[in-house]
């Protein structure tokens, strides 16, 4: 197996299934891979479009509530149904929808990454307890807070405790991976059990987030790293126009 391979869901699934949020997948014809490619958003009855949209009405119609929906290696978070509602979708027909009009996906088809629909049910996250993690030769090297746009208080009487969890998190799933080198996005339960959300290759194009650049020594651990308190501004202040 390409090593590259392990980064699509379905061939990750199956070894980290314990691990992660249950997820049901639907294979897609050739057919159905090409409309969404080319971002067709409906079809007429029997076409490849309303052929998928029929294969999906069973594993959606099995959770309870809203799904989240993807394709083997991406989520379509481009689209405005993610930054209204976080990618929660009811319909297949929604869900096929904002899959085909996610550029991020149709490039994903065009470059033949792209042979399931994934489904799992939606899960509000909290912001506080998303994570990526920065794993080297099957050792975690540094560890990320997920979302950038603020500083957490909280998350400083934590930090320790989740960095130790997601240490023995590491230690204790690294055999099943055949790539020890990775980046892995997690997310911590209210009982503090860690969920997989998503795998990536190491390195570009795989955001570094708050470790700023790939171009690092990396044979120095980084331990955890959070998003710094707002800068105070004290004295006297002068301002020209």
């Amino acid at each position: 197996m390409d090593s590259n391979d392990f980064f699509r869901i379905p061939v990750w699934y199956p070894v980290l299934a314990g691990r992660t949020f249950l997820t049901s997948f639907v294979k897609l014809s050739s057919e159905a891979i090409e409309a969404l490619k080319n971002g067709e958003e409906r079809g007429f009855r029997g076409s490849p479009v309303s052929e998928a949209i029929k294969l999906m009405r069973h594993p959606m119609a099995s959770i309870p509530g809203n799904c989240f929906v993807t394709v083997d290696k991406c989520a379509p978070t481009d689209t405005e149904r993610f930054e209204a509602k976080h990618g929660a979708v009811f319909s297949p027909e929604s869900a096929w929808k904002f899959l085909a009009r996610s550029a991020k996906v149709r490039a994903s088809a065009e470059r033949g990454e792209v042979e399931y629909v994934c489904i799992r049910p939606y899960r509000h996250m909290n912001r506080t307890r998303e994570f990526r993690l920065f794993i080297k030769d099957g050792k975690l090297f540094a560890m990320s807070q997920y979302y950038l746009l603020r500083h957490f208080r909280r998350l400083e009487g934590v930090k320790d405790k989740f960095y130790d969890l997601a240490r023995n998190f590491v230690g204790e799933i690294i055999w099943m991976l055949p790539v020890k080198t990775l980046v892995m996005d997690i997310y911590f339960t209210a009982s503090d059990e860690i969920l997989v959300i998503d795998l990536n290759p190491w390195g570009p194009p795989t955001n570094p987030l708050l470790l700023h650049t790939w171009d690092r020594d990396w044979e120095k651990p980084q331990g955890i790293v959070l998003m710094p308190p707002p800068m105070k501004i004290s004295g006297e202040v002068r301002v020209s126009f």
